[in-house]
């Protein structure tokens, strides 16, 4: 059975990868190790990502960036996953700049200036208040869970703007440089080791009013990517890194059945019909998954290209195809781990690994059981939790 693989997307004129995006996954695959004894993606890997147009493919492209769509960057994500799954995740942060679109157009201007290749990590939880001043706020706090942000250009942090007391409208994103900000080296984990997902502190900033952002507020730039849904382009673009995990372990399995006879002797994987047949069953519900979300994410783009705006309808299937996918991944995974048996247990196995990493692309808050309540909710006529849509 053959993996589905996306090709790298084109390179921008005058952005000439200095080697094949299959040169460098063979590079992050050799490294999986050094990655998770490090806890992060280290400098040399973004940079890489960077030439690649991992980092550009959401910028806006009246300041330089590709023009991807979100069908391709998800497929070069699923890609990356398919090598490491941390390094997918952090790649998949190459969509970034399709939220920090909401950021006045001036801003971004800035931002960009010296290079399109804008690496944006966040921790926006817990919502931390800010305190309004002159011309901005005044930021104190620490937030959870800012992958890749040891790689970062720029660093977000979740504050709510609001006097004590009283509400403050939607949570605002306050934008600062990495030298604003202390990370708190403290991911230890049992899955994506390798994001670096650690802990932000930042004491006493000022963040200007225009370095600051709703996160799915309205967008200051008009380009058909900008339109599309951001709080579900979040959820499909940590939701793919399972897609590739799990075409990662059927791929293991497949170059595992051939090999010797068990030490049991047992005859050998491909012998087994209960084997056969679960690999069958796999390639089938990861096949059926990766149907639904690319289908989904090409329908609705390609409704946005028409010019028309998006339904709520269409944001719960995104939703509803994104959670679909990190399920169905991990199941496969489970699957795969099952069938190769003693073999799989040892920390030094791939399979372990896959095991672990796709356990935590599962756990996210964008991926958990409640999506189903909400996108059933609007499939049902009735209002969907907050924030779903």
């Amino acid at each position: 059975m053959l993996a589905m693989q996306a090709e790298a997307a084109p390179a921008r004129a005058g952005h000439t990868p200095t080697e094949s995006l299959d040169q460098l996954l063979a590079d992050i695959r050799a490294r999986h190790a050094e990655f998770t004894t490090l806890r992060h993606v280290p400098r040399d890997i973004i940079d890489r990502l960077k030439q690649q147009g991992v980092y550009r493919a959401a910028t806006p492209v009246c300041f330089g960036g590709s023009g991807m769509s979100p069908s391709d960057f998800l497929a070069l994500v699923e890609r990356i996953s398919q090598a490491d799954g941390s390094v997918g995740w952090v790649a998949s942060f190459g969509s970034a700049s399709v939220y920090l679109a909401a950021l006045p157009k001036a801003t971004q201007a800035q931002m960009y200036r010296d290079s399109p290749d804008l690496v944006f990590a966040g921790g926006l939880f817990p919502i931390q208040p800010a305190t309004p001043v002159d011309g901005g706020y005044m930021v104190n706090g620490t937030w959870k869970f800012a992958s890749g942000c040891k790689g970062a250009d720029l660093l977000g942090v979740g504050i709510g703007t609001g006097t004590p007391g009283q509400p403050g409208g939607k949570p605002r994103t306050a934008v600062l440089p990495p030298n604003q900000v202390d990370i708190i080296d403290n991911w230890d984990v049992m899955g994506l080791c390798g994001t670096g997902s650690h802990d932000l502190k930042v004491t006493s900033q000022f963040v200007s009013e225009d370095w600051t952002f709703i996160r799915g507020g309205e967008s200051n730039i008009d380009e058909p990517l900008y339109r599309y849904p951001t709080i579900a382009y979040a959820a499909q673009v940590l939701a793919v890194v399972n897609l590739g995990i799990a075409r990662a372990a059927i791929e293991e399995i497949t170059n595992m059945a051939g090999g010797r006879v068990a030490i049991t002797g047992a005859p050998k994987l491909a012998d087994r019909s209960y084997v056969r047949i679960e690999v069958a069953k796999a390639e089938a519900r990861l096949r059926a998954a990766r149907g639904f979300f690319y289908d989904i994410t090409g329908e609705v783009y390609a409704s946005i290209l028409a010019g028309n705006a998006v339904t709520p309808e269409q944001v719960a299937a995104l939703r509803l195809a994104a959670v679909d996918a990190a399920r169905a991944g991990d199941w496969v995974v489970q699957q795969m781990y099952g069938l190769a048996g003693t073999t799989a247990i040892y920390n030094s196995h791939p399979l372990q690994r896959y095991l672990r990493d796709a356990a935590v692309v599962r756990q996210h808050a964008f991926l958990g059981e409640g999506i189903y309540d909400g996108a059933g909710a609007v499939a049902l006529g009735v209002p969907p939790m907050p924030g779903f849509l």
